[in-house]
């Protein structure tokens, strides 16, 4: 198994003189043998597991002591610091709540920037869903530090924000969907990684943009969850039951994936969080956390968004009620208060 085949490419001439090679690599070999995985939760064990799955050598942290000691039953290596990790690995992917948690990891004692400017792995990926400012940050400083051991065609350390899509149920089945910013070569090189995790990886260009999508993606989800219980409950109101008015949305024009796949009616779907009383999936809390990243974008860059603030007053308002474990779609009982479907 060969380590770093390709280079981070300098130019596009550069890129188009090793196009072949590189997608000879891509279609039969992984970049990378050695993998650090940080943040182990309902997400990142996921994840992880599916990249030990794939072949693989994994190399896991988490604060979390039963998180990590699940892995060394499975006879997976653990390290008690990001830093640590860090030295054993060739890439290294981070799964983590918040932005301060990340900016922990690559910058708190024994962190994976604990090494002052020199750096083990080629590439650090991280998969949280953080603001897009935080990214820049931390791709700035990761390409200020020096490769301790320069690999083949790869000069210097990368990090690309790569935050994923699908929730807990993607991640188990390995179907996640990446968003990705930062070098586009560093993307090409990675995505056969990411794909050992997910089914599908969309560059979005270059660092924070990865992030900005995730926000735009999840912004756009917390207005159809909210808007979809929002019918769902006025049409139980009306006298139509819930699953009648979903079989209405999803074979017409009201059709999206908070009606078709991630329906928030306990008793309408099988599978989903609001068929095991909204546990287990992506937390009203993160929802609200990612609103706040939302509204502050928005702010940043003057842009108007009233149903953004809308949401955001919604969730906080859940979490504040003590629904903030729950998954998101619980806003159809605990904000609405919509009937199950008996």
């Amino acid at each position: 198994m060969a380590r770093a085949l390709f280079p981070l490419f300098k130019s596009k001439s550069s890129l188009s003189h090793y196009a072949s090679a590189l997608r000879f690599s891509v279609s039969s070999q992984p970049q990378f043998e050695s993998v650090g995985f940080i943040g182990l939760g309902n997400m990142g064990s996921r994840m992880a597991r599916n990249l030990i799955k794939s072949g693989f050598r994994v190399t896991v942290h988490d604060i979390n002591s039963y998180a990590v000691n699940m892995f060394l039953e499975m006879g997976i290596t653990t390290k008690e610091t990001p830093f640590e990790v860090a030295e054993a690995s060739d890439v290294v992917i981070t799964m983590l709540p918040s932005s301060s948690h990340v900016l922990d990891v690559y910058t708190g004692p024994n962190g994976l920037l604990h090494g002052g400017n020199f750096l083990r792995p080629l590439l650090l990926v991280d998969s949280s869903t953080i603001d897009p400012q935080t990214s820049r940050k931390l791709s700035l400083a990761v390409s200020n530090c020096v490769l301790k051991e320069k690999k083949d065609y790869w000069k210097e350390p990368v990090m690309l924000d790569a935050p994923v899509s699908g929730g807990v149920l993607a991640a188990e089945a390995g179907t996640l969907s990446f968003m990705v910013g930062g070098s586009e070569d560093a993307y090409l090189a990675a995505k056969p990684l990411l794909l050992s995790m997910g089914k599908r990886a969309v560059y979005c260009g270059g660092a924070g943009t990865g992030s900005a999508a995730k926000i735009c993606n999840n912004l756009a989800m917390a207005v159809s969850m909210a808007a979809v219980s929002e019918a769902l409950t006025l049409g139980q109101s009306l006298g139509v039951d819930a699953s009648t008015l979903t079989s209405v949305f999803n074979s017409s024009s009201a059709r999206c994936w908070s009606s078709d796949t991630y329906n928030p009616v306990p008793g309408v779907m099988e599978g989903v969080p609001a068929s095991r009383n909204y546990e287990c999936g992506f937390a009203s809390k993160l929802m609200a956390k990612d609103l706040n990243h939302a509204v502050a974008s928005a702010k940043e860059v003057g842009i108007r968004c009233p149903l953004t603030s809308q949401a955001q007053e919604i969730y906080r308002e859940l979490c504040k009620d003590g629904h903030e474990a729950k998954d998101f779609s619980c806003v159809f009982r605990h904000y609405y208060s919509g009937k199950d479907e008996l």
